[in-house]
């Protein structure tokens, strides 16, 4: 392994932490890193976020279009 990090946790947290720990069998602090993973491997991904809705030339408004409404 690399570094050791100290992060200091509120109970109800810890207890969480614990209770996932058990319920997969997996050691606390590989919980954690697979945690952290997960978040900034979604960070990543939600980058190209910023571009949606800037495609042009359709309706403005999708729900404007007739014949697809039931009443």
């Amino acid at each position: 392994m690399g570094n050791t990090l100290t992060v200091r946790l509120p109970h109800e947290l810890l207890d969480r932490l614990r209770k996932k720990s058990r319920s997969t069998g997996l050691p606390v602090g590989r919980v954690v890193r697979h945690a952290l993973e997960t978040i900034l491997d979604g960070e990543e991904s939600n980058r190209l976020m910023e571009f949606a809705g800037l495609i042009k030339g359709g309706p403005r408004d999708v729900s404007s279009r007739k014949g697809y409404s039931r009443k």
